[in-house]
């Protein structure tokens, strides 16, 4: 991998259908990570190479069952990231995320 990579605007959606994957906060995260994975992947790189997420969540309430689902991709020193909510943006979206791969 060479230089930055930013992933912006990332959300719960399947990439073939693009529609919203799960009505619950932690299959949406998932759904969410899987898709930052994969744009990593395709630039050579890895979740490994991630140094900054931002998460946008449409109820607070969730942060807890949201971030067990993060955990998930990040079982070892999780990253620090920055969480806000903001209001609802999109029908079915709980969840979106930005990221920064070095």
């Amino acid at each position: 991998m060479w230089g930055h990579i930013y992933v912006s605007g990332s959300g719960p959606f399947d990439p073939k259908t693009h529609k919203a994957m799960g009505k619950d906060i932690e299959t949406q995260t998932k759904q969410t990570m899987n898709n930052i994975r994969a744009i990593l992947k395709a630039a050579w790189a890895s979740m490994s190479d991630v140094v900054q997420i931002t998460i946008y969540l449409r109820n607070m309430k969730d942060f807890e069952r949201m971030d067990k689902a993060y955990r998930w991709f990040f079982p070892i020193n999780p990253l620090a990231r920055t969480t806000v909510q903001v209001g609802p943006y999109g029908k079915e979206r709980l969840v979106g995320l930005n990221s920064i791969a070095l």
